[in-house]
């Protein structure tokens, strides 16, 4: 059996029209690699839409409205006319658990034709016909690169754009742990095809909402420091987005804030659903807390360094679960340490 990318590869080359979609709350990976995906098929001759579980952020819309990328947005609910029978397969990037794709497990398990993931995440559930998984990534936008590549895909601007958009989202422009040296061979090579950098820069951390800038304000206002400062704790509550004048997706990077400070190991923020819905935890870690697995407690996961869940309970309920847990965890692994030294980093 040939191995995933050409599984991939072999399955796509065949279709007429395919489906692509990605996680919930969509960020600039999922959102640039689902455009690059669908961009490089049509390429190839193969028709694709993308289908968006939430609005497309307006951050992020130039990825989508540079090349023209087609797009179905059923956050308010699927259309009547809405079936998956119109596709030859369905594409999911960026995540591999169903927690991530409301309303589309019972669709996609009755869908009789390839249902393929494409994922860098730690927390998997096996439901697909051909599953790409590599943990090592960066970024889905990476696989997907080598996917094009390995597919003859020739790159142009806008696809290239696109994949670079997915990588830098999700290494902060290179500065987290999980840039590798072939992230940044492959940064090259996307600027090579058209990436323009400075715009790019710009479109992403220099275009800011002031309702964003004023969630953010509120949500450090309110942050807990506990066990020594070892844990910081956000809440946003729907009051704060009301005084805001905020909306759910302005609390993406909130969670990176108290990061820099020198105590913090675990930064939490807990958003409050502003109509129906769950309330919705972001876990980050600098490395000494594996918080894709402290999530799958609970039922989320992620990455090692950064994960996610939810809650159908009250935004305090959820505030105590998670710190008492976390609060037991980082002292475990605290009581570990004084009797099993480190190793040093290299």
């Amino acid at each position: 059996m040939p191995e995933p990318y050409q599984q991939i590869i072999e399955t796509l080359a065949t279709k007429k029209r395919v489906l692509v979609t990605t996680h919930v709350r969509p960020d600039g990976d999922a959102l640039g690699s689902s455009a690059a995906l669908v961009l490089g098929m049509k390429q190839k001759g193969v028709d694709a839409d993308v289908l968006l579980l939430s609005h497309l952020p307006r951050k992020y819309s130039f990825i989508y409205d540079d090349a023209g990328v087609r797009h179905i947005d059923v956050e308010a609910g699927f259309p009547p006319e809405f079936s998956l029978d119109a596709y030859d397969a369905v594409v999911v990037v960026d995540t591999g658990t169903w927690s991530q794709l409301p309303g589309l497990k019972e669709r996609v398990e009755q869908f009789r034709k390839p249902k393929i993931v494409i994922d860098h995440h730690l927390t998997q559930q096996d439901w697909a016909d051909i599953k790409l998984v590599d943990t090592s990534a960066g970024a889905c936008a990476e696989m997907i690169e080598e996917l094009l590549e390995r597919w003859g895909v020739r790159l142009d601007a806008a696809m290239a754009t696109a994949l670079f958009v997915g990588i830098v989202a999700d290494t902060g422009w290179f500065m987290f742990s999980n840039t590798r040296p072939v992230t940044l061979r492959r940064a090259a090579r996307l600027m090579e095809a058209g990436v323009d950098t400075d715009r790019v820069y710009q479109l992403l951390y220099q275009n800011e909402r002031a309702e964003r800038i004023a969630l953010h304000t509120r949500g450090l206002a309110g942050m807990e420091l506990l066990d020594n400062g070892r844990i910081a704790v956000m809440r946003i509550r729907k009051s704060d987005f009301a005084a805001a004048r905020a909306h759910i997706n302005d609390t993406e990077n909130l969670i990176n804030l108290p990061l820099q400070i020198r105590s913090v190991e675990v930064s939490v923020l807990l958003s409050e659903p502003m109509d129906a819905g769950p309330v919705r935890v972001s876990l980050r870690s600098k490395g000494q807390v594996d918080v894709a697995r402290f999530a799958e407690q609970f039922g989320g996961g992620g990455h090692a360094r950064a994960a996610g869940l939810k809650f159908e309970t009250s935004i305090d309920e959820a505030h105590d679960k998670v710190v008492s847990a976390l609060l037991a965890r980082t002292t475990s692994t605290t009581s570990t340490s004084t009797t099993t030294p480190s190793p040093p980093r290299a």
